[in-house]
């Protein structure tokens, strides 16, 4: 039985960087089930995802209504980590607050195995008191988050706020999950 991720996608332009994200799981044999936001689906389609994964997308909390168990339900007890990349200040709001009014917060509400959390963001969002907070809340409950870099940001600005490039991601879960990763 393989290891297997649940990957959250949210609405930003670093989303181009979870594709290749989703390649490097599947080339080193690991499953891969992405959920995506509303805000994701403005930055690109769920076909690539489910191209990429080889699975179903979930996009919806409502997707099929002839299923007992959600996906978002299901992906929560069948997933090995939850990895949000990237991830919004917004979500990481949400989080805190416990409101699951996607697929995607549902998921991280209902998950209760490692969660990883990549932020991509403009610098000032980043360094704003209230994302800061949600941060160090993310970290007291044990979210495992994987720091922005500085440097250009898509708005034309500079700073931290760029998320993780996907190989070292890719990296950090391997070193950071269990043994039966490596």
């Amino acid at each position: 039985m393989s290891f297997r991720i649940a990957l959250g996608v949210t609405g930003s332009i670093a989303i181009y960087k979870s594709c290749e994200l989703v390649r490097l799981l599947k080339k080193d044999g690991m499953e891969v089930n992405v959920v995506m936001t509303s805000g994701a689906e403005k930055f690109i389609t769920e076909l690539t995802f489910r191209t990429l994964s080889g699975n179903a997308v979930c996009r919806n909390l409502f997707d099929d209504a002839s299923v007992v168990n959600p996906l978002h339900i299901s992906l929560a007890q069948e997933c090995d980590a939850l990895v949000i990349a990237p991830c919004t200040a917004n979500v990481m709001a949400k989080m805190v607050a416990g409101i699951a009014d996607d697929s995607l917060t549902a998921l991280a509400l209902a998950f209760y195995k490692p969660i990883f959390v990549a932020p991509s963001m403009n610098v000032n969002m980043w360094n704003n008191t209230a994302t800061q907070a949600n941060v160090a809340m993310l970290r007291e409950r044990g979210v495992l988050i994987l720091e922005p870099g500085a440097g250009s940001l898509a708005c034309g600005t500079e700073g931290k706020g760029r998320m993780m490039e996907a190989l070292e991601i890719f990296d950090k879960l391997r070193s950071l999950l269990p043994e039966k990763l490596k």
